[in-house]
């Protein structure tokens, strides 16, 4: 178990910076004296970090063994934070925001193949949700804390939480995560080998695409809130807390059932998403509704434990790059899904049709896992983890 706090701890300090950056958005826009616009794109830098930094980085790290990958990535993390809080001007900042996120992808991927290579394989997916957990629990505790800290002081003062909790980080992965060596075959161009494979192509399109659901509607939540719930504005980080907790609580409880029945439960997650999705736009004009309908959403964010469980069984001897490869599917849904939802807003619809354009992804990802199956069952693939010898340890 301190294993798995020590390795969800990392994820803690991701989940915190990633999440907490939206609401130090308005300090920072303040500070620098920019436009909201503007002042976004320091998102969009971090993005941009994850999805250049996953794979070059786990190809790059191919034959460093995974515990001091992982003091490293997340040392790499909390500099980057360091740096962001020092920032002298906002073009740095972007730079800065860029370099945090590039230890994201490949943190994640190998901290999931480090719990899962530790305990039986029909557990694996536990594993991976309890890693998770530290980016779920960060969305109630992590960023209503940096967020508070950084309004009595100023914005710097969330990024600096940010790197003391990534150091923490450190220490507890040098001093809890076990030492596994590195494969003797292991070789950059072994691991550009999941690009080869068909099945690993298909897993991340379920999350690029079906996963852009719940980033469209994450995304003009606030506005929701705001403009259609007629919500006062001290209790909607209230409802982002819910969706934390409905996150967390999907992240321990749905892997057990997808370490039972994966592929089943992965399409179960995506009609539970596409479900609560078309009911977000009609209970998003009541507050009570509107909470409990976040809460059935956030448990659907549990799809990321199930495909980053699946991309270890799919990409065979090429586990690390595959499993960084799930960050970068999602921060392309996170991407896709804001963006389609902004085209739909743009025609002058309410915020709340996020929800429809959210359903509508995750039809998009129903056809992908329908597809992805298929093909399972045409090359014989069983993806039942008692079948194969669960994850390799290096």
């Amino acid at each position: 178990m301190l294993v798995f706090i020590a390795l969800a701890t990392g994820g803690f300090a991701i989940g915190t910076t990633e999440f907490g950056t939206m609401s130090l958005l308005p300090l920072i826009q303040q500070a620098f004296s920019i436009n909201e616009s503007t002042a976004s794109h320091i998102i969009s830098a971090y993005a941009l970090g994850v999805v250049v930094g996953a794979p070059i980085i786990t190809v790059l790290a191919a034959r460093i063994s995974r515990k001091p990958l992982l003091v490293g990535l997340m040392a790499v993390f909390a500099i980057g934070n360091g740096l962001s809080a020092l920032a002298p001007s906002y073009p740095w900042l972007v730079v800065f925001r860029f370099i945090s996120g590039l230890p994201h992808g490949a943190y994640f991927g190998l901290a999931s193949l480090v719990a899962a290579s530790i305990v039986k394989p029909h557990r694996r997916t536990q594993a991976v949700g309890y890693v998770m957990l530290g980016l779920t629990l960060a969305t109630i505790l992590g960023v209503p804390a940096a967020t508070w800290l950084a309004n009595i002081t100023d914005w710097r003062a969330g990024y600096w939480s940010v790197t003391a909790i990534a150091l923490a980080a450190c220490l507890l992965i040098v001093i809890f995560a076990p030492y596994q060596g590195a494969h003797g075959d292991a070789h950059p161009l072994r691991e550009l080998s999941a690009l080869a494979r068909p099945n690993v192509w298909l897993t991340l399109s379920i999350g690029a695409i079906g996963f852009g659901g719940v980033f469209a509607v994450y995304t003009y939540l606030t506005t929701t809130l705001s403009n259609v719930t007629h919500m006062s504005a001290q209790w909607a980080p209230v409802v982002l807390g819910v969706f934390g907790v409905g996150m967390t609580v999907g992240n321990m409880v749905i892997p057990r059932f997808a370490d039972r029945a994966q592929m089943p439960t992965a399409g179960a997650m995506l009609v539970w998403s596409m479900l609560a999705l078309l009911a977000f736009p009609l209970a998003s004009h009541n507050a009570w509704t509107v909470t409990l309908d976040v809460f059935l959403i956030g448990i659907s964010v549990s799809l990321a434990a199930i495909l980053q469980t699946r991309l270890m069984d799919v990409a065979g001897d090429a586990q690390n790059l595959a499993a960084a490869l799930n960050h970068v599917a999602f921060n392309a849904a996170n991407a896709l899904g804001p963006f389609l939802a902004g085209v739909v807003l743009a025609y002058g619809y309410g915020a709340e049709v996020a929800g429809y354009v959210g359903a509508a992804l995750c039809v998009g990802g129903l056809i992908m896992w329908a597809i992805t199956w298929a093909y399972d069952k045409r090359t014989g693939h069983d993806p039942h983890p008692d079948s194969r010898s669960s994850v390799t340890n290096h």
